[in-house]
């Protein structure tokens, strides 16, 4: 049999039987989620549900079915009215038990919170493999890289609170500078990270007073039911809130309240921008914002091509190429084009496709209803301009299974040269001269990351100068990515609004607010005496170690 039948057999017979699954990795019953928290309630819902499907399909005696993993509930005007009641009651306006807490006290509630989580390990990470197929390797390192992110934001809270304990004095003035909680957030996470992206926003959020909603995405929201009574029973009563239905008749309603001080979303620019002018006080609303990204790769001449190849092969396709991080767009000198897709083409033919638990997988099916259809539609638009499928069996579509292409020679007719796939579709550009790539990142619309791959140092600065201006980072011979989480991640043009890392997200989360007074006699005494009787949870010396 020839490699490229081997191939085709792959693809068609990607999808197993029940009985092939082991028993360990199989999710025997449907999770029948009617709870959501309220006001430190677990409440159940018994209106209508939305079902759940895996992307992975099921063989048997009557054919391919597509697995359901469970239901959620549908909640109406009326609960969310209820929810954003709970969280205005746990603020109180800036008075309530949460924001008024002292440092130490709710650092104690999130490790609490932690503690709790971590039990919840395995069931977490099967349902990351059945909603929305990610594999089970990269399914345990999004909890465990969440539990650790977690970790270190209690850290960097320490550190900043130990770096505002002091009292400054300044042109006759004394005052404590701290960071003060904005008031109710409103978070929602996305589907290709639902736990790790939604943790980033949720528990910087949590953790410097605010009180928090949050919407798990529309693919990934059963994953969120086991850490529900670990939320009810970490936290003071309102403090976090869920809420779960269609976009539309929940969420609209949440920012047309006005009730919304900060929205937390990663998702389109389209859909963020809905979302904000839907506030009655736009200009009140903090937004803190991922949104799409085109990162674009670019290699020059003299480039390690081995090394080249390995980093564009994961950076393009690494969980199906659906990270926003993921290298979308791949500017190829000429002189070097024909032998890095001729290996890239070879590297992608071995690359191991199937269910997200098979170890070593690296393609598994697509979780968004169309993707496949649409990622399909992407190459007939760009062969009928030009470019050829340059990989065997590039583009083969099995229901929910894409096989990963790659496209070559793609120039600006082709919607792939625009569209931001977020899939294993991977277009590659041959150029002559730098322009093209820079010229090509300065008119985007997007502005997140690139990576350069290449050794002759003045061309790299000739290219990195130009390119700060339009992107937030640079990486040198290696692909784009978030990590290490203490960086910062953010992005320019629609690709981001707001910084986040485990620092960033502290300060993103919260205001500067300082206490002061003129430095006399009296004042001396007063402030004295508040902080040596602990008076404030705010005005103070001490600091959490």
């Amino acid at each position: 049999m020839s490699h490229s039948d081997n191939l085709g057999s792959m693809i068609s017979g990607v999808f197993p039987a029940w009985e092939e699954i082991p028993a360990v990795h199989r999710q025997e019953r449907p999770v029948g989620q009617r709870e959501y928290l309220v006001d430190g309630e677990i409440r159940i819902w018994e209106g209508k549900v939305q079902e759940v499907l895996s992307p992975i399909w099921i063989g048997g005696t009557g054919g391919f079915r597509q697995h359901v993993v469970g239901h959620y509930p549908l909640l109406t005007r009326k609960e969310v009215d209820e929810i954003l009641d709970s969280a205005q009651r746990a603020y109180g306006n800036g008075f309530g038990q949460w924001p008024t807490m002292t440092v130490q006290s709710r650092i104690e509630h999130v490790e609490d919170f932690l503690m709790r989580m971590t039990d919840k390990r395995d069931e977490v990470v099967k349902l990351l493999m059945w909603e929305v197929g990610k594999t089970l390797q990269d399914s345990e390192k999004e909890f465990d890289r969440t539990v650790g992110y977690i970790q270190d934001t209690i850290g960097a809270l320490k550190e900043l609170d130990m770096r505002s304990s002091g009292i400054v004095t300044d042109q006759g003035v004394m005052a404590q500078i701290r960071r003060a909680p904005l008031g109710v957030v409103l978070c929602m996470g996305p589907f290709n990270y639902p736990l790790n992206e939604t943790f980033t926003t949720l528990i910087p959020a949590l953790i410097m007073g605010n009180v928090v909603i949050f919407k798990p995405p529309r693919l990934g929201v059963l994953l969120h039911r086991p850490l529900l009574e670990a939320f009810r029973d970490a936290f003071p009563p309102g403090v976090v809130n869920t809420v779960y239905g269609d976009g539309q008749e929940v969420i609209a309603p949440m920012m047309q309240s006005g009730k919304i001080d900060v929205l937390a979303f990663i998702g389109s620019s389209r859909v963020a921008d809905i979302l904000k002018h839907q506030h009655p006080s736009p200009h009140r609303l903090r937004s803190v914002l991922g949104l799409e990204a085109k990162n674009a790769g670019i290699i020059l001449e003299d480039a390690d091509m081995d090394l080249a190849v390995d980093e564009v092969l994961t950076g393009a396709l690494s969980f199906n190429g659906q990270r926003c991080t993921a290298l979308k767009i791949i500017f190829v000198h000429r002189k070097v084009a024909e032998g890095f897709i001729g290996s890239l083409s070879g590297r992608i033919s071995t690359i191991a496709c199937g269910m997200p638990w098979e170890k070593g997988v690296m393609i598994t099916p697509l979780p968004e209803q169309g993707k496949p259809r649409y990622l399909g539609e992407l190459i007939d638009d760009a062969v009928v301009h030009g470019a050829r499928v340059i990989n065997e069996a590039g583009g083969i579509i099995n229901r929910s299974f894409f096989f990963p292409a790659l496209l070559y020679p793609v120039n600006d007719r082709m919607r792939v040269w625009h569209e931001e796939q977020f899939g294993p579709v991977i277009p590659v550009v041959p150029f002559d001269d730098l322009d093209t790539p820079l010229r090509y990142i300065s008119e985007s619309d997007f502005g997140q990351q690139a990576s350069i791959f290449g050794r002759d140092a003045g061309r790299i600065a000739q290219l990195i100068d130009p390119l700060v201006n339009h992107l937030c980072r640079i990486n040198l011979n290696s692909q784009c990515q978030r990590g290490p989480d203490t960086f910062p991640f953010t992005g320019r043009k629609n690709s981001a609004e707001g910084t986040l890392s485990v620092t960033d997200a502290l300060r993103v989360f919260s205001i500067r607010t300082l206490v002061a007074a003129k430095y006399n006699t009296q004042n001396r005494e007063l402030v004295n005496r508040i902080l040596q009787e602990h008076q404030s949870a705010f005005l103070r010396t001490g600091y959490v170690l």
